[in-house]
């Protein structure tokens, strides 16, 4: 037997100090816990934790060190309709494991707390088949590190480029790494993978899902897996299987070396991180960890009958950050990803459900309140999804201060403006110019707004310009998942199409966007792989799928590489210009020392643009000045800001149109910076008031040259 001292509360989880390893759960409402210690054969110890302070069941194990692998069993009430669900045959997920071994194995035994008889009342009744043999083992690690002389690169969000992208789906098919790296943390580390992102100028990398991932019963069944991983289930261990080095506490070290090499390459790292829901499910669904461990505390259960989950995620539970202990997981999980693996910042998926304090979304929740105390937490990149699927859960621009958002009102207009789809030309011009209405009234800048077109969940670019309709059969759901709300464009031919005019109205279409993405106001966020013209071929919710359908296709087509060229361009542009990156809204007044308004519009016919303009719901063009003098806009050591001044020409109209340039009072001539109509255009120059042939559909960069 092994020997069991009283230990401590604090901190939770394995922790292991040199001779020995204090285990710590917490539980309100368990009447007794166990570890169960496992040898490589699958032998189990049960180890009773008879200790018990404010809610913490502890011991210290001494000779217990890193390896070990460890689960719990939580002893307690098994009656559903008072929402406890304590079962000790079911072994129970550490919520504070550092390292989980691998996936469950569906078919080694029942992993449902109940006889799963198909029937809706079928968890009344308590199942008592072990279930170890199915369930993933914790794992104790030795935390120690090299970090060397790591530094984050503290990109300031003015300068920030996201790059989203998964940590397998990038590397899976990189044909000059060795096959064992190919998809894992290591991969991405590596000096192929980092020279991409270099090259193309992005300064994070915002990784999907990384906390360990539990993939759905159904799926497996189906041959499938949650390859986007929004299926949490360890939000302090990172997912074993993106590791190439081992999953016994090696995925822990390979995730911080990635992290420092990307580092020292100059790239932040930002994680998409699920602390709305977990892998558990419903009321019906399996028992991994937070369900055996303290159903009530962990769990939003209905008021009305508390054998049923609030469900404001769509996944059939809600996490409860009412709850101190709750709240506090949420944060020493994103401490230990700050300051253990030196992560720059991290992107809430439905972060509108962790700011619900009872029912409502509260801008005052603690969930925010102990955000913004912390002296670490606050100061990195936070990045909220300002929305989820319960009532009022549409919160986009209502995050407070520290807070940027995912801009999906910015996302929606760009995709109808270049479709031709919009009422004017008003909320574009509203959105390429950082979403002042959104956040200039609560002291945020532009910078709250994260600017994308595309992300995972939805079209790629390519897909974007390419089919009207989601493809997602093989999905293995008859179509029916993912949103049919796509705004998006085929530009004449449904899907892979030979004819030559239609393909280069959508690589011109894809030029649109990025130019658009990048010379907007705000952070502009570019999806992984729409470089490339990465294609799902018209999936839309690319969810469950693990395989070439998802990861990138590096052998590229001449075309391809004509994009990545004209995006690496596009990001070039926006680096050596702050006209594109202010740190303040534009206000259409004069500029100190120009005599001319920081921003000004206007009509094809280089007149400004008037109200009546502005409210024809007809138009489809629109010409703005960008004025480069004097930003007055210092730097944090008190600098002035200075940059060139640039028209930007936009025609979303199916016909050309003739653009006359603006007086000699904006500038007596002006230079061809970009046109998407043709990427190869020679250098050419515009006297003021001439008038420069606009193509359909289409964007041009003029930077004045006196």
């Amino acid at each position: 037997m092994t020997e069991v001292w009283p230990g401590a509360p604090f901190p939770l989880g394995a922790t292991w100090d040199g001779e020995g390893t204090n285990f710590s759960l917490f539980s309100e409402h368990a009447e007794r816990v166990e570890v169960s210690l496992f040898d490589e054969r699958g032998g189990e110890e049960r180890v009773p934790l008879d200790e018990r302070t404010s809610f913490n069941w502890h011991g210290y194990l001494p000779g217990v060190g890193p390896g070990q692998r460890y689960a719990f069993r939580a002893h307690g009430p098994y009656e559903p309709g008072g929402g406890m669900r304590f079962n000790p045959d079911k072994l129970l997920i550490d919520p504070y494991a550092k390292a989980i071994e691998g996936a469950v194995d569906w078919s080694a035994a029942n992993v449902l707390p109940y006889v799963p008889t198909g029937e809706d009342d079928a968890d009344l009744e308590r199942d008592d088949e072990d279930d170890a043999a199915a369930i993933p083992k914790c794992v104790v690690i030795d935390p120690a590190f090299d970090w060397e002389d790591d530094a984050p690169p503290n990109t300031p969000w003015t300068a920030t480029v996201i790059y989203e992208v998964h940590t397998k789906g990038f590397t899976k098919r990189l044909e000059p790494l060795p096959e064992e790296l190919r998809g894992t943390y290591a991969g991405l580390a590596s000096d192929e993978a980092i020279e991409h992102l270099t090259s193309l100028g992005v300064t994070a990398v915002e990784l999907l899902p990384v906390h360990h991932i539990v993939d759905e019963s159904f799926l497996v069944e189906r041959g499938l897996t949650n390859y986007w991983g929004y299926s949490s289930i360890g939000f302090l261990a990172p997912h074993a299987l993106y590791s190439a080095s081992g999953t016994a506490g090696e995925q822990v070290r390979e995730f911080k070396g990635m992290v420092k090499a990307l580092h020292r390459a100059g790239i932040e790292v930002i994680l998409d991180v699920v602390y709305n829901h977990t892998a558990e499910g419903n009321h019906l669904g399996p028992m991994l960890s937070f369900k055996g461990v303290d159903n009530p505390s962990y769990y939003r259960l209905s008021p009305d009958d508390p054998r049923y989950y609030v469900d404001f995620t769509g996944t059939g539970n809600s996490l409860n950050p009412v709850h101190p202990s709750v709240l506090r997981l949420i944060m020493d999980s994103l401490r230990y990803w700050a300051i253990e693996c030196r992560v720059d910042g991290f992107r809430f998926d439905l972060a509108a459900a962790l700011a619900r304090e009872f029912w409502d979304v509260n801008r005052l929740s603690a969930f925010f309140d102990v955000i913004h105390q912390d002296p670490v937490l606050s100061q990195t990149k936070l990045i909220a999804e300002p929305w989820d699927v319960g009532p009022g859960g549409y919160q986009v621009g209502n995050f407070p201060v520290l807070w940027t958002e995912w801009n999906g009102l910015y996302r929606d207009s760009v995709r109808d403006f270049w479709r031709g789809a919009t009422d004017g030309v008003g909320e574009f011009a509203a959105r390429l110019t950082g979403s002042s209405d959104l956040y200039a009234d609560d002291g945020r800048r532009p910078v709250a707004s994260i600017n994308f077109v595309t992300a995972h969940d939805g079209f790629t670019l390519a897909d974007l310009v390419s089919y009207n309709e989601k493809h997602n059969e093989a999905n293995l759901e008859d179509n029916r998942d993912g949103t049919d709300d796509n705004r998006s464009w085929n530009c004449g031919a449904e899907g892979p199409t030979d004819d030559p005019e239609v393909l280069a109205l959508r690589r011109r279409q894809q030029r649109n966007f990025l130019a658009t993405l990048f010379l907007s106001q705000g952070v502009p966020m570019l999806l992984g792989g729409d470089e490339l013209a990465r294609t799902q071929y018209g999936n839309n919710n690319a969810w469950c799928q693990d395989n070439e359908l998802s990861w990138f296709d590096w052998h590229l087509e001449d075309d391809q590489r004509e994009l990545l060229d004209f995006t690496r361009r596009l990001i070039f542009m926006r680096r050596h210009h702050p006209v594109f990156r202010r740190r303040y809204f534009l206000q259409g007044t004069s500029v100190e020392g120009s005599g001319l308004p920081d921003v000004w519009w206007f009509r094809p016919d280089g007149r400004k643009m008037t109200r009546r303009d502005w409210e024809n719901s007809e138009l489809r063009t629109l010409g703005m000045f960008l004025n480069g003098d004097e930003l007055h806009e210092a730097t944090a050591r008190g600098e002035s800001i200075a940059d060139e001044s640039f028209l930007l020409l936009f025609n979303a109209h199916h016909e050309s149109v003739a653009f006359a340039l603006p007086t000699r009072r904006f500038g007596t001539r002006w230079k061809l910076e970009l046109s998407t109509a043709d990427p190869h255009a020679a250098e050419r120059s515009f006297p003021a008031r001439e008038r420069v042939e606009l193509e359909a559909r289409s964007l041009l960069v003029l930077r004045r040259g006196w």
